[in-house]
């Protein structure tokens, strides 16, 4: 059965990520863009992140540049944005495309398994997955589904097998 630990993604810096290093702590993935009116998200994502990332939480943003051309920046730009505006201390990945045929293999299948009303597709900056401890989907939230609306959910999953290795 395929996991988020199958996977490898170029970190923000271009250097490999083998996503296996994130075994073993709730992972929350999200597609950000920082021209979008939900980029103020960036906010609670790093507010959650700062609260449960001792507990085991990790989140990791996959800039994408697909939505009305809302992430146009460098990786450079990128990075100098979600750290001067938003302090952004959790990992931030190169740009990719979510969907299409360029679609990263890891959107490929977040997508497949959480299908639903929307066929799969991401519609907008900002879905983010929740992941449990063993890299298996928890659950899908829609973009407008802010961090503090959604964090309930996330500190129950951090909760679950919290004595695991961090």
């Amino acid at each position: 059965m395929t996991t988020l630990h199958d996977f490898h993604a170029a970190a923000l810096d271009g250097t490999d990520r083998d996503l296996a290093d994130y075994a073993g702590r709730v992972v929350l993935v999200v597609n950000t863009a920082s021209k979008c009116g939900l980029t103020p998200q960036f906010e609670g994502l790093e507010a959650m992140y700062r609260e449960l990332a001792d507990d085991g939480l990790v989140i990791l943003g996959f800039p994408c540049n697909q939505f009305a051309h809302q992430e146009p920046g460098t990786a450079d730009e990128i990075g100098d944005f979600c750290q001067a505006n938003y302090g952004v201390t959790f990992p931030m990945f190169a740009k990719i495309d979510v969907n299409g045929r360029a679609a990263h293999p890891l959107y490929r299948w977040l997508k497949s398994e959480t299908r639903g009303l929307t066929g799969g597709a991401i519609k907008w900056n900002f879905t983010k997955f929740l992941l449990g401890r063993d890299g298996r989907i928890v659950k899908r939230f829609a973009p407008t589904v802010t961090p503090e609306e959604m964090l309930d959910e996330v500190r129950a999953a951090v909760r679950v097998g919290a004595s695991q290795p961090k």
